[in-house]
């Protein structure tokens, strides 16, 4: 289980918990499920999201967000853009260039509702990215033109 699904179940259910919901598979996806548009959420998914097992995709993500009132990156990220200080992290990729060090040390700056403005600005280009590189699986067009 990776930190960052670890530490996104916590906050999914610390927010559940505050809006007096037991954060419980079968409540998270009956809940989540009324309020979505959108495919449905399983069990097995519900859980996952609740165990550290995964992380709902960006329409997901803001879909929860609105039913617990919380904001999506905070609920994706914590609060660890906002601290203000760096968290010593054993990084296994390559070493940040000078450039994004600055990148960084400037958004670590901002007023929190200006990084939650980046955040999003991210986030909507990680969907649409991903839903690109979903059309270029094999069979995706086809797919594509016969909906």
């Amino acid at each position: 289980m990776s930190n960052e699904r670890a530490e996104f179940s916590k906050r999914l259910a610390t927010a559940m918990t505050a809006q007096g919901y037991e954060p419980r598979p079968g409540v998270l996806s009956t809940q989540f499920n009324v309020r979505f548009n959108g495919a449905s959420v399983s069990f097995t998914t519900a859980s996952r999201w609740l165990n550290g097992g995964g992380i709902p995709e960006y329409e997901k993500l803001v879909a929860l967000a609105d039913w617990l009132k919380a904001d999506p990156c905070l609920l994706l990220f914590g609060d660890r853009a906002g601290r203000g200080k760096r968290e010593v992290r054993q990084v296994k990729e390559d070493a940040l260039t000078y450039d994004d060090e600055r990148v960084f040390d400037i958004y670590r700056r901002l007023p929190q509702t200006q990084q939650k403005a980046v955040c999003e600005v991210i986030m909507a280009f990680a969907a649409s990215s991903s839903k690109l590189t979903s059309l270029a699986k094999p069979g995706a067009v086809t797919k594509a033109k016969r909906s």
